[in-house]
């Protein structure tokens, strides 16, 4: 098969990108991938270091107001559209991919005149403004949630896979993560992250919680701040904690904080409990594992669309959402010490997690794709 993937701007469009080819070359190892993507975006950064050749197309998004800039968007999109043709001709694409961004726009556009046919899949619950617009051009759309099939009613096809993220994370050694985390295996990990870039509001109830920690004392905390976020959160944490920790331990035995985690499927799949922000690869994985979660959604997202990812788990019993405007420390320690000390309730949220769950997404939809080459 040859295949070309086009998503952008965030780690939760290039994720499912890559998962899904990926998967297309475990199923047939003699496959070709092609990656165009910005060349401003992370995907220019995280796609090349994967081995996978990588174009880029110039493209910036509309603002929901009237502008001129709009007008300058649109020339790029025309030259975008142009670029984009150049490189599908060259490649001879068998099919081509999106996973959102605005450099889906060109690219996934460039392929339906083409007449190559093409899939896009949404991540989130709501669907973003790109791939509504390239739904009418496409001839599958598939989607994580299935909330958001009705949002493409008028498509030619819309099936529900879940997200690609979620057959790599099902395939990790959770013994990996606790010898990564250097604790010993069984122990029970609640996992606080922000994201891969940490946010700044679960780092401030992250230095809240610290001094309530040791009234869970069979319990290993694990906060990831974030690389820009690591010195300040530390800092303050140090600050706060007890006085009476003895001089030469920096931190609590059962706390670890860290700037980033390098193996984080392995330490997901060796967490008791997450809590974090509700993008939609995080809620993949944590189903496909089914791990209970506290979801903190982030409200500067377009349409906020992560309450909407998070309402889903939430009313399904999977996870309990915590608005960022009603965030503390103690809340949170509340619920997290609610969760960890009843067996049942911890249950019961990991079984619904596990029924929302889709560890053989990628494989459906490379399944999908093979259907629309053939058409």
């Amino acid at each position: 098969m040859r295949i070309v993937l086009s998503g952008g701007g965030t780690g939760g469009h290039i994720y499912p990108a890559l998962a899904i080819g990926k998967q297309v070359m475990e199923e047939e190892p003699g496959s070709s991938i092609l990656y165009i993507g910005s060349p401003k975006g992370l995907e220019s950064r995280i796609v090349p270091a994967q081995g996978i050749s990588f174009e880029a197309v110039e493209i910036t998004g509309f603002k929901r107001k009237l502008s001129y800039d709009n007008v300058r968007t649109v020339m790029r999109f025309l030259k975008g559209v142009s670029r984009s043709k150049q490189l599908l001709r060259d490649f001879r694409p068998d099919v081509v991919v999106g996973t959102g961004g605005y450099v889906c726009g060109p690219v996934l556009y460039a392929a339906a005149k083409l007449g190559i046919p093409t899939l896009i899949h949404e991540q989130n619950a709501v669907a973003g403004l790109t791939n509504q617009f390239l739904s009418r051009y496409a001839d599958s759309v598939a989607v994580s949630f299935e909330e958001a099939l009705p949002q493409f009613r008028k498509s030619r096809s819309a099936v529900y896979t879940g997200n690609p993220c979620a057959t790599n994370v099902v395939r990790a050694d959770k013994d990996q993560g606790f010898a990564h985390l250097g604790i010993p295996s069984g122990s029970r990990i609640v996992l606080l992250v922000g994201g891969s870039r940490g946010a700044k509001a679960i780092n401030d109830v992250m230095v809240d919680m610290a001094p309530l920690i040791g009234r869970l004392p069979d319990v290993h905390f694990v906060f990831v701040t974030g690389e820009s976020y690591y010195e300040q959160t530390t800092s303050r944490i140090r600050e706060i904690l007890p006085q009476q920790m003895p001089a030469t331990q920096q931190m609590p035995a059962t706390l670890q904080v860290l700037p980033y985690l390098h193996h984080m499927p392995e330490v997901l799949a060796a967490s008791s409990l997450v809590v974090g922000r509700s993008g939609a690869s995080s809620l993949a994985e944590i189903t496909a594992l089914g791990i209970p979660s506290i979801l903190i959604p982030s409200p500067n997202v377009t349409n906020n669309h992560q309450e909407a990812n998070a309402r889903t788990l939430a009313d399904a019993g999977a996870a309990e959402m915590i608005a960022e405007r009603d965030l503390n420390g103690a809340l949170l320690f509340e619920r997290i010490t609610r969760i960890m000390n009843q067996s049942d309730i911890q249950s019961q949220m990991g079984t619904a997690a596990l029924s929302l769950g889709m560890p053989n997404s990628a494989a459906m939809i490379v399944s999908e794709l093979r259907r629309i080459i053939a058409m």
